[in-house]
């Protein structure tokens, strides 16, 4: 992706402007730059016209109203005023290009794109009796409805203390949903946490139901992967007596199970992972999500899976990824996948473009284009092999393109139900929030990572000053580390959730 020589380094090491691709017709800044300030860029040399904060851009070029504006090598929206070189380069002149559905065309067979990788060596994780391995041996509640969420929260919390140091965690999953929905709404939901109970890090998982919801534990049940019912475990509060002695007791018996699972060594291959940014700034598309590339092609060349999803933020980026398509049916199902989502916007009367948020805007990025651009590099060069629904499991090795939406939370929750052990988030203003599986915070730059290390578990930031070799060897390290029970700051805090994706109506 960075394909020009950059600009002088400032004093720390870094440069001070950074070109994405010898194409493009804007810079970044990486610091605060004065007007005034010169620079040489492509052979050119020229003043800035603005003060223009760090991670912004400004023009390389002149740009007249209309023309487009490329960054990555790839139109980013079109100037909505005449642009002048060294001109500041964001939302007041700048706009997107998207609109609807698009005709992907004919499938022109698959990319021949990869890179060098690395081996990424074995792992210590969880065999679990069906050949796969977790990351973690711990009992997962799962309510059926809202209506008992607190209940299972509150036991969850007291089942970890009396348990202490026996699993790697017990932990009570609350969610809202289950009552009050129709149709397709209340099987997304059900689809959703059998899914859920099928993950490999769930040793035992005890789903809770009230008794007179919408999702039945019966038909929830029914939806879970017969290898994963044996670990199950129910009960309906309106039947128990004492509901929370009852579901301590059952707690109980599972631990005895679980205790005595030791880990031993796994390839590479038994890993799955899902891929996911939020909260992003412009240095996410420069360090963050291509190192999260880089490792997704070497776990890729391992045989591992990858998860990738945020629907929303493919759009604008769609053609860099049905490229590596590795198959005409799967080129046509994520053409069908990322315009069936635009429609979800359309039908709700609201612009496919409804994107970036208030915080990537204050960050550096301006349209939808320009952070989908920067998204679909956590999957690097990866094949795309399959294109799977919401509350769907990933199956083979390779990327694996799952629908859900942009929101955190949501589309988490979807990458843990798809089969991930282990979530890679980058982030460029951070959050502390982590979801049911090992959720690795990695930092865009490295004043995130020194502000907030209790956030943090990766300084992508890094990549500026050592450059990606090194970097790319100390994460793959990192991440094996965390795999084989190095836990995250997400884990340490307790700040783990999970979140439906509710798209009906409710009665």
């Amino acid at each position: 992706m960075h394909s020009n020589p950059q600009p002088p380094a400032t004093e720390n090491g870094y440069p001070a402007v950074w070109l994405c691709h010898r194409d493009d017709s804007v810079a970044i800044a990486m610091r605060e730059l004065s007007e005034g300030e010169e620079f040489s860029i492509g052979g050119r040399t020229f003043p800035l016209i603005n003060a223009i904060p760090a991670g912004h851009k400004f023009a390389l070029q002149q740009h007249m109203k209309g023309d487009s504006v490329i960054r990555y090598g790839s139109r980013i929206g079109f100037a909505t005023a005449d642009i002048l070189p060294g001109e500041h380069v964001h939302s007041h002149n700048l706009a997107t290009a998207l609109s609807g559905e698009l005709d992907y065309g004919a499938f022109a067979g698959a990319s021949s794109g990869s890179r060098d990788t690395m081996s990424l060596g074995e792992w210590y994780g969880y065999r679990r009796d069906d050949g796969r391995f977790a990351t973690r041996n711990e009992i997962w509640l799962l309510p059926t409805v809202g209506c008992v969420a607190p209940l299972v929260e509150m036991v969850a919390r007291e089942a970890s203390d009396i348990h202490r140091g026996k699993l790697d965690g017990i932990v009570g999953f609350g969610h809202p949903h289950g009552c009050s929905q129709l149709g397709d709404d209340l099987s997304g939901t059900r689809a959703l946490l059998a899914a859920l109970c099928d993950n490999p890090n769930a040793g035992g998982v005890v789903l809770v139901g009230l008794g007179c919801e919408s999702n039945q534990l019966d038909e929830l049940i029914e939806l879970v992967p017969e290898r994963s019912r044996g670990k199950l475990r129910s009960m309906r509060a309106q039947e128990a007596g004492d509901e929370r002695e009852e579901l301590l007791a059952i707690i109980a018996e599972l631990v005895e199970a679980l205790e005595p699972l030791e880990r031993e060594a796994a390839p590479a291959s038994a890993l799955t992972v899902g891929l996911k940014c939020g909260g992003s700034d412009a240095l996410s598309g420069l360090t963050a999500n291509p190192l999260l590339g880089r490792f997704s092609d070497s776990l890729s060349a391992a045989g591992g899976k990858l998860v990738l999803t945020e629907i929303p933020e493919v759009f604008g980026a769609e053609d860099a990824l049905l490229a590596r398509s590795d198959s005409a049916e799967i080129f046509a199902a994520a053409g069908e996948l990322v315009n069936r989502f635009k429609r979800y916007f359309i039908e709700q009367g609201q612009p496919v473009s409804e994107n970036p948020s208030p915080g990537n805007i204050a960050g550096g990025i301006t349209t939808l284009e320009e952070k989908s651009l920067g998204a679909v590099q956590k999957g690097g060069k990866a094949p795309l092999v399959d294109v799977i629904n919401y509350g769907d499991t990933a199956k083979l090795a390779g990327l694996t393109l799952l629908e859900a939406p942009g929101n955190d939370a949501v589309s988490s929750t979807a990458l843990a139900a798809a089969g991930a052990t282990m979530i890679l988030f980058t982030t460029g203003r951070g959050t502390p929030l982590g979801f049911p599986v090992p959720t690795v915070k990695i930092s865009s730059n490295s004043r995130l990572a020194g502000s907030k290390p209790g956030w943090i578990d990766f300084d992508a930031g890094r990549v500026l000053g050592e450059g990606p070799d090194a970097v790319d060897e100390a994460f793959a390290e990192s991440l094996i580390a965390i795999a084989g029970g190095r836990f995250t700051q997400a884990e340490r805090s307790g700040q783990r959730v999970i979140s439906i994706w509710k798209r009906g109506v409710t009665l």
